[in-house]
Parts: structure tokens; C-alpha cells; sequence
């Protein structure tokens, strides 16, 4: 897809209507761009669900922001020539939806737009009392077309991504639970706490999601935003980082690029938290 014919007019305008089909921001958002790209990945989509809620609905990250990224990175895995390339072009993909996304929100965490402990059902219901879940149905209608051309404008950037070896712990993550080449690259966006953010943890958010994919293929229609295999995959991720969540903590590291973070992943950076992640 051409980013230089894209117009943004044209761009999906039934974003409310996905959210309110599928039920979670992540899902909505690997299945709009999935479906721009013409490649749509139902189980792979509906294991997105436990991303929704900024992770598992913990308030980081915009699970709008998680289940875009994972759609670039199937793409980047679709259209470039190997491995190293495909990770390079779903971190800076992932990097463009995040700046377009800020743009409008002025944040990237959930937290943030919904006001919303998810965790307390006092402030659930004021969530949905207020009406101030409506603004999330209307982010996701807004957005949509912005984060098409942002994704498009993206995935297509390649010339001037390093040619180096390219390396994501997300990716890594993912290596050593037993993924497939293209769901390595699928979470590859996720790297340095989602595109180099330094935000929540990306190798986490990387294996929850396999987690879910696991669990989806056990359940074939129930949502795995709260299934029990993600649940003990976070609850070790916790006691692994004595409770930090934040890539920048853990680290103590702010990534300014891919080769920045392949580096510090080379080098070992995160070893033992990647192994434990793998085997949780």
C-alpha cells in the first residue's frame, strides 16, 4: 500500500462500530489495520484481548496502541525481505502510530484517557455512569484513519532503517516460547516498553499474548482478556522485577534507537527476565 495515494478521507470510519462487535480497543485495532492491509488473523486478533485496559487492564499503554502495533508487525514480517528489517520497520512503525496517537490524546496510558482503575468496581462503574467509556468508542472512530496512514506511512519507510542486526526482546521472548517467524515479528513493535517508549514492559506484554494465543486455540470463542494463563505469566513477571512495570526501571535504560536496544539485548540486557518470562 502506497502512503503517497492514501488518503485519509477514505480511511475506515466504523471504528465504534468494530469496538462495540469486538469488544476491546487492542482487538479493534489489530483487526481495522489488518483488514486495511488485507490480511485478517481472528485468533491471533481475539488473543489481543488481554492487551485491552493498558495490559490486562493494569492502565499502561492504550491496548489501541498494542493490537495497532502488532498489525504493523505482521506486516513488516509480510513485506520485508528477512528478519533483522522486519524488526526495524515494526519498532519504527510502531514509533509513528505512537505519535500520532499522543497527538490527539496527549498521553499513551489508559490510565490516562479512561480515569479508570479497572481493578476497583467502584471506579468501573463510574466509568461507565459518567458516559466517559464514550470517549474511548469516539478515540477509536477519530483515530482510525490516522493510525491507517501512520501504519502505512510506516511499514513503508524501509530505505533508511539500519541494516544492521536488529534485535527485539519482545521478539526474544517470543523465540523462546516456541512462536512462529511471523509472530516474532508480530510482537517485534513491542521493544523497550512499545517502541522504544520506555513505557510497560514489552517482552511482558510479548508474553502474554502468546499466552492468550495458547489459551485461545484451547477456547475457540471466549475472550482471553482475563484467562488464567496470563494471569500467572503477570504475577511472575511482578515477583522477577520486584512490582516494576516501567521498561526505563527495569533497565535503567532509555532506548534512542533499534541499534541502542540490540545492543543492550546482545550484550544480555534482560536475560534472566526473558528466560523467566519464557518459562512462565
Amino acid at each position: 500500500m502506497d502512503p503517497a495515494v492514501y488518503n485519509i478521507n477514505d480511511g475506515p470510519k466504523d471504528g465504534k462500530k468494530v469496538f462495540r462487535k469486538l469488544g476491546t480497543c487492542s482487538r479493534t485495532f489489530f483487526y481495522i489495520l489488518n483488514r486495511e492491509f488485507g490480511h485478517q488473523k481472528e485468533l491471533e486478533e481475539r488473543a489481543a484481548d488481554s492487551l485491552a485496559g493498558g495490559i490486562m487492564q493494569k492502565g499502561h499503554q492504550c491496548g489501541m496502541l498494542w493490537g495497532a502495533s502488532l498489525a504493523v508487525g505482521a506486516e513488516a514480517y509480510r513485506t520485508c525481505e528477512d528478519q533483522n528489517k522486519a524488526i526495524a520497520v515494526a519498532v519504527n512503525a510502531t514509533q509513528k502510530i505512537m505519535t500520532s496517537f499522543s497527538k490527539r490524546e496527549n498521553t499513551i496510558n489508559c490510565s490516562d484517557i479512561t480515569h479508570c482503575d479497572f481493578s476497583n468496581k467502584l471506579s468501573m462503574a463510574k466509568y461507565f455512569f459518567s458516559g466517559r467509556f464514550l470517549h474511548c468508542f469516539n478515540l477509536a472512530e477519530q483515530w482510525a484513519p490516522e493510525a491507517v496512514k501512520s501504519a502505512i506511512e510506516g511499514v513503508s519507510n524501509k530505505e533508511i532503517l539500519s541494516a544492521n542486526e536488529c534485535m527485539s526482546c519482545a521478539t526474544e521472548v517470543a523465540r523462546k516460547m516456541g512462536a512462529s517467524d511471523e509472530e516474532m515479528i508480530m510482537v517485534a513493535g513491542f521493544a523497550g516498553g512499545l517502541g522504544l517508549s520506555g513505557a510497560a514492559c514489552g517482552a511482558l506484554s510479548a508474553a502474554i499474548w502468546m499466552k492468550s494465543l495458547i489459551w485461545c486455540r484451547e477456547e475457540l470463542k471466549k475472550s482471553p482478556l482475563k484467562n488464567p494463563y496470563s494471569k500467572k505469566t503477570l504475577n511472575i513477571f511482578y515477583q522477577a522485577t520486584n512490582s516494576k512495570i516501567l521498561c526505563s526501571d527495569i533497565t535503567g535504560e532509555h532506548f534512542e534507537s533499534i541499534d541502542e536496544h540490540t545492543k543492550f539485548i546482545k550484550n544480555g540486557g534482560c536475560g534472566k527476565l526473558i528466560e523467566t518470562l519464557a518459562k512462565s
